[in-house]
């Protein structure tokens, strides 16, 4: 059984060295692939405010987050859900880099110590989509999935959208594969056959004498209605 659990955070700010923290987290379960919709998704109290730009992108506000667990309060249940699985997550530097802080925080040693690999769909996007933009956005945009009901980040919805996202890349890379191997073994069932005329003696059959006067006669009654472009050459081949 394969399960991996597509990931996302909003935080407070843009870097955890200077105090910013994680104040919501969301993530959606893959086995074998499917959504299982045994998603997890906490708001968390950051003890802090969140800056102006980031408030701007997610829209938590610090009244809103005030009542929230503290991190310390759902760490257990988060190590639980994400235990084993694969994580799948969009510039997995930020989120992780945050996460780590946080279990840190806590004197739990980083996150990335609990968890095995990592997949970062925006690198992988860019080897697929090299030169292009490859936001979430833009990629929803390319693989036509309806993000028109996110008006604000919030890190369930986008780590929905991503999930969607993540599974039309990956299908997408085994559509070609499957199609190369399909078309090399049928350029292998393929034989070449080579015919050597040598071996061959090439019967040819001439016209008789009597075939070459019915033949000119109906030439002769084919002229008789106007100029026929067979008489032009007078020279019948034999």
């Amino acid at each position: 059984m394969s399960r991996q659990i597509v990931l996302d955070t909003e935080t407070t700010g843009l870097n955890p060295r200077q105090g910013n923290r994680v104040i919501e987290i969301g993530c959606v379960e893959l086995i074998n692939r499917k959504l299982t919709g045994n998603n997890f998704h906490r708001y968390i109290n950051p003890e802090r405010e969140s800056e102006e730009g980031a408030l701007a992108v997610h829209g938590l506000t610090t009244e809103f987050l005030s009542d929230k667990p503290k991190f310390s309060e759902i760490v257990e249940e988060f190590l639980e859900y994400v235990q084993g699985a694969e994580l799948v997550i969009h510039n997995a530097p930020f989120d992780m880099g945050f996460l780590n802080a946080e279990f840190e925080l806590l004197g739990r040693g980083p996150f990335d110590q609990y968890v095995g690999t990592v997949i970062d769909s925006l690198v992988q996007a860019k080897e697929l989509h090299p030169g292009k933009r490859n936001s979430l956005d833009a990629l929803c945009d390319r693989y036509e999935i309806s993000n028109a009901h996110r008006k604000l980040h919030g890190a369930l919805l986008d780590a929905e959208l991503l999930a969607d996202v993540f599974l039309a890349m990956s299908r997408g890379q085994n559509s070609f594969i499957s199609l190369d191997d399909e078309a090399e073994q049928q350029t292998q069932t393929v034989e070449e056959v080579i015919i050597d005329e040598a071996n061959y003696d090439i019967l040819i059959l001439r016209a008789s004498e009597a075939e070459i006067e019915i033949h000119q006669k109906q030439l002769e009654d084919i002229g008789k209605n106007g100029s026929s472009v067979w008489m032009q050459n007078k020279e019948i081949p034999v």
